[in-house]
């Protein structure tokens, strides 16, 4: 019985006390990015050049993909 005791008090503190922290830490973490003006503009130029660069390579590679 005793060792149930102890194990209930020690125990249990530490793993409150470990999530405590845990919900602590991914909390900081889920904060909102700050995103400007420019850094949109730049992602969709990026998105753009990606999709851009996709229609190329297909049409270049359009002769390796027939045979899938």
């Amino acid at each position: 019985m005793f060792p149930v005791i102890i194990f209930a008090a020690v125990a249990v503190p530490l793993l409150i006390v470990g999530f405590v922290i845990a919900r602590q830490r991914n909390a900081a973490g889920e904060r909102p990015i700050v995103e400007t003006d420019a850094d949109r503009q730049r992602e969709e130029e990026e998105f753009e050049d990606a999709e851009r660069y996709q229609a190329e390579w297909r049409e270049e590679h359009k002769h390796d993909l027939d045979h899938l």
